[in-house]
């Protein structure tokens, strides 16, 4: 299978999740999609990770996203675990968690773990996920490819505000600059001309030839 790369068609799969049996695709419908794995449940960092996530639907739902995160457990398991989150971080847990026991979906994404990166995130030989991250499109393609190791919790503040970046440059001939941030200038896309980009947006700074710094119009 070839690897999976920024622009590459999200696999699909069928999935028991703790909100009822999944085909991911159908499941993404015409929205945007966060698949994020974790090694394990009843895991410390997870388990912050999941209730910060709980946190932020809200955030999610404003952009259009839907959420799925996907650990090696059974639906037992989970449902356990969920209690766990909901009572620790204060939430009620609402987006499917995953049940990957048999590690098919966590293959087919390239979520494992290795002896050679970190040999406590495999037992008995068999590894445990990485912390993997994939913003998904709603024609299913993936945008971005994010992952961390099972030491390092996930800032998930930056997954909104690089989809807020995504989906900004879906609409408008713009990328964003360095510790861009929503209402912030953007940069002028290579391909519009400077003269082009005065017509596009109210205000426009040359800061070199390559260089362009743009406001947005209002309604953006």
């Amino acid at each position: 299978m070839a690897p999976l790369r920024l622009g590459s068609l999200a696999p699909d799969f069928e999935a028991e999740t703790t909100t009822g049996p999944i085909n991911f695709h159908d499941a993404i419908d015409n929205s945007w999609a966060v698949l994020f794995s974790h090694p394990a449940d009843f895991t410390p960092v997870c388990t912050t990770e999941l209730g910060k996530v709980a946190k932020l639907a809200p955030e999610f739902a404003k952009r259009n996203v839907r959420v799925f995160g996907l650990s090696t457990n059974d639906l037992s398991d989970h449902a356990k675990w969920v209690d766990d989150i909901n009572e620790v971080n204060n939430v009620d847990l609402k987006f499917p968690i995953i049940a990957d026991k048999d590690r098919k979906v966590a293959t087919l994404y390239d979520m494992l773990d290795s002896v050679e990166h970190d040999p406590t995130n495999v037992v008995n030989g068999i590894p445990f996920t990485v912390r993997s991250v994939f913003v998904i499109d709603p024609v299913k393609k993936i945008r971005l490819i994010l992952t961390y190791p099972a030491s390092c919790g996930r800032n998930f503040d930056e997954i909104l505000r690089s989809i807020d970046s995504l989906q900004l440059s879906d609409k408008q001939p713009i990328a964003t600059p360095a510790d861009w941030q929503p209402g912030d200038d953007v940069i002028v896309h290579v391909g519009v001309s400077t003269e082009r980009a005065k017509e596009i947006f109210p205000e426009v700074k040359e800061a070199l030839p390559y260089l362009r710094f743009a406001k947005l119009p209002e309604e953006n």
